[in-house]
């Protein structure tokens, strides 16, 4: 193993046959980190710009903030994801290494698939939810170019929907399927190529509402019928800064998935601090400002982008216009699902056989469950499983940032991270404290919903579980704080 000079690692031996081991775990060679400053930015641009984003503002108003603070909490919430986003990603750079191998020097080489597959499951739901969106996008563009389509199935419906609406799901889900079958690197083409063009086309609908609407002020003066007259409470904004983090606390794990690819550290956090702090909250007032002109253009707040682009269509009487748009917001939830929620699962079930199961076979495995949780019904809870799988996830962050920024300072031997009976093995392959401190963060957080004196541990489930289980392993880590690695430590 060999310390490049921008701080990168690279074997200089091959990893020896592990039950541990597969092609598509083994750290990735120099020759293959290319992803500069851009493709990072063009990632989190295309995994932004998506209908989620765009209606995320309308939970938190209909909650009762007000536009701007909820602005402000979406913009808050996804700087406090960055940390350790750019914390677990610096480890991705560096060795190469995939999520569930960088797991393994916390957890042990079996111990960390219990956190792979919490990351794992969470992603499989938002794929659902995400196929789901992108299925109605393809229901009214098959409903304008041909007005028979809304009359498949008849008065047939399940659960709400009819067979128009599931037909464009299963239609939407075979499409994801074509990427998930030709790997992430497939989709990378597209994220670069529309990133751009999704940022014109918000821009373009800004410009039509403004127009349409009269002006700027007059655009705005819909906003209070939104919602959010509440006074601004403390108790109400800190659950939704927690779901806003919890929103890409998903991502904020199994970063090295991506930055394993990443020719420097300054193209992984230059490219991702630029493509999420921008293109998130910018994305969300985009959706607060067009609803808000909505208001005063028919007299009703039209959130979601489906339906405003349906209704736009059939007014201009222009079934081009319906449909080009329309395949816009498509192509923005195909790149934000690859990208977000095939990658992790399809790591993920793939490390708990890897000389069995490919990459590819797990990516199938988690296209299948995100049918089986009927992503239709998640979205009704929308905030409850926001914060219910952040306080999840925040504990497991908790435990891997201790465990790579304090515990080892950023050194890992990386032979050992697929060896059993190396440096990692601790008990039979797994790590009980680590496991301790997981649970300590997510008991933490369960807490909160025993007494409503203690309700703030659960509405900051992700703060509350990621401190507890960050400080539980670091206590119980104490004696191990000079860990074995076999390279000398960056100044």
């Amino acid at each position: 193993m060999s310390l490049l000079p921008k701080g990168l690692v690279e074997l200089t031996a091959p990893i020896p046959p592990s039950r541990y081991a597969s092609e598509d775990l083994l750290p990735t060679p120099l020759s293959a980190r290319t992803w500069n400053l851009w493709h990072f930015a063009s990632l989190w641009v295309g995994m932004s710009v998506c209908i989620p984003t765009y209606m995320l503002a309308a939970a938190l108003i209909q909650a009762g903030l007000s536009w701007q603070v909820s602005l402000a909490a979406i913009l808050i919430g996804n700087a406090v994801t960055l940390v350790p986003m750019l914390l677990n990603g610096h480890a991705g750079t560096r060795f190469g290494i995939p999520f569930p191998v960088f797991l393994r020097a916390a957890f042990g080489p079996r111990g960390a698939h219990l956190p792979a597959l919490l990351r794992g499951a969470v992603a499989s739901g938002w794929f659902g939810i995400q196929t789901w969106v992108g299925g109605l996008a393809i229901h009214e563009i098959l409903s304008i170019l041909w007005p028979g389509w809304v009359q498949l199935g008849g008065d047939w419906q399940f659960m709400g929907f009819g067979l128009p609406q599931y037909l464009g799901f299963l239609i939407f889900w075979l499409m994801n399927l074509y990427f998930v079958w030709n790997g992430t690197e497939s989709i990378k083409w597209l994220e670069t190529l529309s990133a751009p063009l999704l940022i014109v086309a918000g821009f373009a609908l800004f410009w039509w509402a403004m127009v349409k609407a009269g002006g700027i002020s007059a655009m705005f003066s819909g906003a209070t019928a939104l919602g959010g007259a509440q006074p601004f409470s403390f108790a109400l904004f800190l659950p939704w800064v927690t779901a806003m983090v919890g929103f890409w606390a998903t991502l904020a794990l199994n970063i090295p998935d991506f930055t394993r690819f990443a020719r420097s550290q300054r193209d992984q956090a230059a490219g991702q601090a630029l493509g999420l702090l921008t293109t998130m909250p910018l994305f969300a007032f985009l959706g607060v400002a067009v609803t808000s002109a909505t208001v005063s253009i028919y007299g009703e707040a039209i959130w979601n982008p489906v339906t405003l682009t349906a209704r736009i269509t059939a007014e201009l009487k222009s079934p081009v216009l319906g449909v080009l748009v329309l395949v816009v917001l498509l192509v923005a939830t195909l790149t934000t699902n690859i990208a977000a929620n095939i990658v992790a699962p399809a790591n993920a079930i793939a490390n708990l056989a890897p000389r069995r199961i490919t990459t590819r076979a797990g990516g199938l495995i988690a296209a299948a469950v995100g049918i089986v949780i009927l992503p239709w019904k998640l979205l009704d809870s929308y905030q409850a499983w926001l914060i219910t799988y952040s306080g999840l996830l925040g504990a497991v962050g908790g435990v891997i940032v201790c465990d790579y920024v304090v515990v080892r300072r950023g050194q890992l031997a990386l032979p050992d991270l697929y060896a059993e009976g190396g440096a990692y093995w601790y008990d039979a392959g797994i790590n009980r404290r680590a496991m301790m401190a997981l649970g300590a963060g997510v008991v933490t957080a369960l807490v909160g919903l025993l007494h409503p004196a203690l309700s703030f541990l659960f509405n900051g489930a992700w703060f509350s579980a990621a401190i507890v289980a960050f400080v539980v392993y670091a206590i119980l880590m104490r004696p191990s704080l000079a860990p074995a690695a076999v390279i000398p430590e960056l100044k």
